[in-house]
């Protein structure tokens, strides 16, 4: 039995050994394939269109989408509780600042402000009584004929009446200012383009009776990326086209950029704005040009050389011996011809502009299609 189990070992061991050798013959077969199929794609220069970065200048032309919105809009709220009484002005009416738009009810606040009055006149009546008994009292005292507890005693009312008023006065004009509330005034020229009560309605205070905006300027909040930002100014003129009356261009201008950039976007909020005197309306879709300042000396490279991998954008370059590498790029101004480089080459490389989709790393390429 032993002898048995012996030789059934030794087969076993013997497959075994048979197999690891097979498998590595295969391995070192298929690695050998690779390495020749490699060395057989270094030696072979592949055809591709190759060119070189150029300096230039350049006039960035930006366009933004985005919308042509008021100037000034808010949401005019009543400061006080109560129901409105009359209402003065209805949508598409233009008012000036101060001009009474609502008129909630006043009966209460009108009898709050009468009874602070009277508390208020009456804290005075008790002053004045207050001061002239102290006066009198401390003439008593000059003559000996009262002590020195009585002024006290006076002095102390006296202060107490002082007290009493200034909170009066205080009163006074919490009422006043609450019956003041009751008139809903614009706070600037406008127009009303929403009034959401009418006569009869229970207002809270704090709760948007009016919508009203200043349509006289319009103006369009666009986002410029950081590698685009270079050039753009306030002041720079804009070309600002509405599609929605007819493809119509207006001319505006930058008038503020943010000193801060919006992150993670790394964007600059940038406002051009537009008069309005034909009082065109707002909120409607517009695409914003930007005409930036022209820069010189600009490193640019086409835009079709450009290839991404990994959300970065690379480009191939060859050396000496036409070997290519990938190069990460920090890519700034870019159309649909150039793209300004920032970082990620010199200017003196040999690229590829076009056959990328033929090339990896190492791939040799043929160096009698490069410009000088």
């Amino acid at each position: 039995m032993d002898l048995k189990n012996r030789k059934v070992r030794i087969l076993v061991g013997i497959l075994v050994a048979v197999m690891l050798i097979v498998a590595f013959r295969i391995y070192n077969n298929i690695q050998n394939e690779k390495e020749r199929a490699a060395r057989l794609s270094r030696s072979q220069a592949i055809a591709v269109s190759l060119g070189r970065p150029e300096r230039t200048s350049i006039v960035p032309q930006l366009e933004f989408s985005g919308s042509l919105d008021p100037e000034w809009q808010a949401e005019i709220a009543a400061k006080v509780d109560g129901r409105v009484e009359k209402v003065y002005v209805k949508e598409g009416d233009r008012v000036v600042k101060g001009q009474v738009l609502a008129l909630l009810e006043q009966t209460d606040t009108a009898a709050d402000v009468l009874a602070a009055r009277g508390s208020y006149m009456d804290a005075e009546t008790d002053l004045r009584k207050a001061e002239k008994d102290l006066l009198r009292y401390e003439k008593l005292y000059e003559r000996g004929a009262v002590p020195l507890q009585a002024v006290d005693d006076y002095r102390f009312a006296r202060d107490n009446a002082r007290a009493k008023l200034k909170n009066a006065r205080g009163n006074l004009q919490g009422m006043e200012s609450k019956a003041a509330g009751t008139a809903v005034v614009a706070p600037a020229d406008g127009i009303v383009y929403k009034r959401y009560y009418q006569e009869g309605y229970y207002a809270k205070a704090g709760t948007p009776l009016f919508a009203v905006a200043d349509i006289s300027t319009l103006k369009s909040v666009i986002n410029i990326p950081e590698g685009q930002i270079d050039g753009v100014a306030v002041g720079n003129e804009a070309d600002i086209l509405l599609t929605s009356f007819g493809n119509r261009s207006l001319t505006g201008r930058v008038t503020r950029i943010s000193p801060v950039a919006d992150l993670p976007a790394h964007t600059f909020e940038t406002e051009v704005s537009v008069d309005n005197p034909e009082g065109l309306l707002a909120g409607v879709f517009a695409t914003v040009h930007l005409t930036a300042q022209r820069r010189d000396d600009v490193l640019t490279i086409p835009v079709y050389a450009i290839v991404m991998r990994d959300d970065q954008k690379t480009v191939f370059v060859a050396d000496e011996e036409g070997i290519v590498t990938r190069r990460v790029l920090s890519i700034g101004y870019t159309d649909d011809k150039i793209a300004e480089v920032l970082d990620g080459l010199k200017g003196d490389e040999i690229i590829v502009t076009g056959g990328q989709n033929k090339l990896r790393e190492g791939n040799k390429v043929d160096l009698s299609k490069a410009g000088k």
